[in-house]
């Protein structure tokens, strides 16, 4: 069992890593490298024009700074509204708690591209086309992250939290004081994966935008795989590893946190 173990991971990492690769050794070759049959591995010989040229046919400053507007904007509402939800939901008493919970639950169960038409044809009225509030304000929801938190919330003791509130906290300050220095590892984990879902979203920005005002990169990249008929694939594979590079560098600094958040509570002891 042992050894199918090791098998299993080995060919998991392969499946990962080999399409990455792939990527960046594309965006190092020239263009009558990429089309070459047998495929060449290596670059030979390998330059960096493709990624001077991803800055110069698009505006690329222009697209990164959208998807960081974007990212931003909507991974801090998120963060919020999903730890003061899970707050209330795991800890607070009010009439109607547990239909509330199962409406989250309903939530996380509906894809997002169900919802794509009612959302256009409702942003499309309020004249918020090519507008960030119509990026951001339609995929503010938190389902999944009011269920994480909520979850994470209520396997903390409860004699730290009864004691707190016999001396005298009172819900904002349990929250801050409290519970949030023990769910920091969660926290984490769920920031991580709402700042990658984020900046990797291409639907929804693709629907709501026309150019670069509030195009973010992902949309500006399709820009490369429409010129010339044919795709030049060097441009387009260097700006994915520009893309990549934020959430890699994020995820390499907090993988520790993120693993432990997302495995909290899975072992008792």
């Amino acid at each position: 069992m042992t050894v199918a173990g090791y098998v299993g991971m080995v060919l998991v990492v392969l499946l990962i890593a080999v399409p990455l690769f792939w990527i960046l050794i594309t965006s190092l070759k020239e263009r009558q490298d990429i089309y070459v049959r047998p495929a060449q591995w290596m670059p030979d010989p390998g330059t960096t024009a493709n990624y001077h040229d991803v800055t110069t046919r698009i505006p690329f400053l222009d697209y990164m700074r959208n998807s960081l507007i974007v990212t931003i904007v909507l991974s801090a509402s998120k963060i919020v509204l999903g730890v003061i939800s899970a707050y209330a939901l795991a800890l607070l008493r009010f009439p109607g708690r547990s239909i509330v919970f199962l409406v989250v639950i309903a939530a996380l169960m509906v894809p997002n591209q169900i919802t794509v038409i009612s959302n256009y044809a409702l942003v499309a009225q309020l004249g918020w086309r090519n507008t960030f509030q119509g990026i951001i304000v339609p995929l503010a929801g938190v389902a999944f992250g009011t269920f994480l938190m909520r979850n994470q919330f209520l396997s903390l003791p409860t004699e730290i939290i009864e004691a707190a509130r016999l001396d005298g906290a009172g819900p904002l300050k349990l929250l801050w004081r409290v519970v949030m220095p023990m769910s920091w590892p969660t926290l984490v984990a769920f920031s991580l994966i709402t700042v990658v879902n984020e900046w990797n979203e291409y639907l929804w920005p693709f629907l709501m935008s026309d150019d670069e005002r509030t195009a973010t990169l992902p949309v500006g990249l399709t820009l490369l795989q429409n010129n010339d008929g044919v795709t030049n694939w060097g441009p387009v594979m260097s700006g994915t590893v520009l893309a990549m590079l934020p959430v890699l560098v994020l995820f390499l600094v907090l993988q520790r946190q993120m693993i432990k958040g997302l495995t909290a509570g899975a072992v008792k002891s």
